[in-house]
């Protein structure tokens, strides 16, 4: 697949992935970066910007373009623990790349377990979503689930309570068990978690808000839940 941008590039290095081609911009002369790429030997080509505009489809490429294996995915089995309390976010139909970048981003700051995603009708891992995570994609386990329903039944099986997000409730994120494995499901931009999504769930939650726009933004929400479940 191709990523773009400096950040993305040095931790796919950092985590040795495969980098099969790096097009490096003409004019780029960024020379802490190209130590990096000689002191690592990587390779590169040089190439004017309207090629790698072309490659990007016009994205902030910041001159640097790569062409890397695909980023790998998990089975939940492989990550639950029963030996220690785990984090896990649960995103529930995300269609905004920007979204899942920037709630990868956090989940690699707050040392989450992994991100559960279905299959389907939800957002790939794309360039998008490497570029806005600023490299986070690169450490941040991605769970991809054929059912969300029937995930939350597996970690519900190995102790670990699932909360949902929904301002209609009276509890507020301060009353999540800190002392438990959890896994925090949030839902698509505009509908939320799906009904049967949020029936399943242990607990529901909500981040109290007091302004006059009673709504956040999915990936400031997931941001603020994570924070929350720090003890």
């Amino acid at each position: 697949m191709l990523v773009y941008g400096k950040n993305v590039i040095k931790e796919a290095v950092f985590s040795e992935r495969p980098i099969y081609k790096l097009y490096i911009d003409d004019k780029f002369s960024d020379h802490h970066f190209l130590d990096f790429l000689k002191d690592k030997n990587i390779e590169f080509t040089r190439k004017p910007k309207g090629e790698l505009n072309n490659l990007s489809k016009n994205a902030v490429h910041q001159g640097v373009v790569a062409e890397v294996k695909d980023y790998d995915t998990y089975e939940l089995e492989d990550l639950i623990d029963s030996s220690k309390i785990q984090r896990f976010i649960i995103l529930d139909g995300i269609e905004d790349p920007h979204n899942l970048g920037a709630i990868m981003r956090t989940a690699e700051a707050v040392n989450f377990d992994g991100i559960i995603l279905s299959k389907r009708g939800q957002v790939p891992l794309n360039a998008t979503v490497a570029k806005v995570s600023s490299g986070a994609i690169e450490h941040v386990p991605v769970i991809l689930v054929t059912n969300i329903n029937q995930a939350m039944l597996k970690l519900k099986q190995n102790n670990i309570w699932v909360i949902g997000t929904d301002g209609s409730t009276e509890k507020t994120y301060h009353d999540m068990p800190l002392d438990l494995s959890l896994a925090i499901v949030l839902g698509n931009e505009g509908d939320g978690i799906r009904p049967l999504v949020k029936q399943n769930c242990d607990m529901l939650v909500k981040i109290p808000m007091y302004g006059k726009i009673n709504s956040l933004n999915v990936s400031v929400a997931a941001a603020l839940m994570m924070y929350a479940t720090i003890k």
